[in-house]
């Protein structure tokens, strides 16, 4: 008996071992992430051209990212963002605060992004646990600007309020609601577990449209809005220039609106939580 109990013991000891040293053998391998995003957003245009950040409104998204080694990722992201602004927050310009306009939107975007670490990033690793990072890509946008007037929603792209449209502008046609951005930014990530990360990003995003607002070029004046047969007054025709709350309307035909050589933008800031998506790899033999 108590030979068969040391063969039991000295093959349990044995098997033990053995996988011990494959579990060694085997490495964990980081393949990418999953996770969310939440934070803020804010506008930059033709109603906020001094790029203040007074007016930040709710973002959120979510992403997946390949890793390539401790250095490089593609990361595919789809996010959501509230933008918008008003005159009223322009007192410090005469003329802007008087035109008196304002919008909101929905910002639905969706990006390719490479991301780049400055230290070499492995998840779990007591030393190479956190990097900073740039980030930078392209991606497509959806918007739709509209106001209220009355305490009614209205769809400002519908009524052309620089006469897109209009007989009396043949050469204007409707702006797309679609754009190209360009994002660019930073951002900071750290490995709480060997399965969840955490971070931070502040991100930019340069557009191919000045319309996210609906205000760019010039005036149209008055007479591109006809009224209504009633003889009020057209919502187009109120909407297209607000400055008659403040005394005489300013909005002359083919008088400065916007800046039409000057593209929208926006930026995000956001706190980051993803999963990592792990393989094991077993290292080659050596012959």
């Amino acid at each position: 008996m108590a030979i068969i109990k040391r063969l039991n013991l000295s093959i349990a000891l044995i098997f033990s071992l053995s996988l011990g040293a494959f579990a060694q053998e085997q490495a964990i391998v980081q393949e990418g992430e999953i996770g969310i995003t939440a934070g803020a957003a804010h506008y930059f245009g033709d109603l906020n051209p001094k790029l203040r950040l007074n007016r930040p409104k709710v973002a959120a998204g979510i992403f997946a990212r390949k890793q390539f080694g401790g250095y490089v990722a593609v990361r595919l992201s789809a996010n959501f963002a509230q933008l918008g602004y008003s005159d009223v927050y322009n007192s410090y310009n005469e003329f802007m605060h008087t035109r008196n306009l304002s919008f909101q939107t929905n910002i639905w975007e969706f990006a390719v992004q490479g991301d780049f670490n400055f230290f070499k990033y492995i998840p779990g690793d007591l030393y190479k646990r956190y990097t900073p990072y740039l980030t930078l890509g392209v991606g497509v946008f959806n918007y739709d600007p509209y106001a209220y007037y009355q305490g009614q929603k209205v769809n400002l792209r519908e009524l052309g309020t620089e006469g897109q449209g209009s007989a009396a502008y043949p050469g204007k046609k409707p702006y797309s609601t679609l754009g190209v951005c360009f994002p660019v930014g930073v951002g900071y990530k750290y490995s709480l577990t060997r399965d969840i990360n955490i971070g931070f990003e502040i991100v930019y995003r340069f557009t191919t449209t000045d319309y996210i607002d609906d205000v760019s070029g010039t005036y149209a004046g008055a007479a591109a809005f006809p009224a209504l047969p009633n003889g009020q007054p057209s919502l187009a025709g109120i909407l297209q220039d607000r400055s008659y709350v403040y005394g005489t309307p300013i909005g002359v035909a083919g008088r400065q609106r916007g800046y039409s050589n000057q593209k929208d933008s926006y930026v995000t800031g956001q706190l980051m939580v993803s999963f990592n998506l792990t393989s094991y790899k077993c290292p080659t033999a050596k012959p």
